[in-house]
């Protein structure tokens, strides 16, 4: 009993480490995407650079939105 529960235990570790993975690099893709066709005017990593506290806001906001819609859509 104790192997299958330790094999079941590694499987739904890999599962969730590739999804978490998967999430991670598209939300990276999804604000690379953000700032090169949406915000062309505004560039976040020399805002970044300067101290703007406004955009590193507004940046980690898109990752979690971003997070949010790929968690519902890796549940099911």
């Amino acid at each position: 009993m104790e192997l299958e529960f330790l094999t079941a235990t590694l499987f739904n570790l890999g599962i969730n480490l590739i999804y978490t993975l998967m999430a991670l690099f598209v939300g990276i893709a999804a604000l690379i995407t953000i700032d090169k066709k949406l915000l062309r005017t505004v560039d976040i990593e020399g805002e970044l650079k300067n101290g703007n506290i406004a955009v590193s806001i507004f940046a980690s906001t898109i990752l979690i939105f971003v997070a949010i819609i790929i968690s519902f859509g890796l549940k099911g």
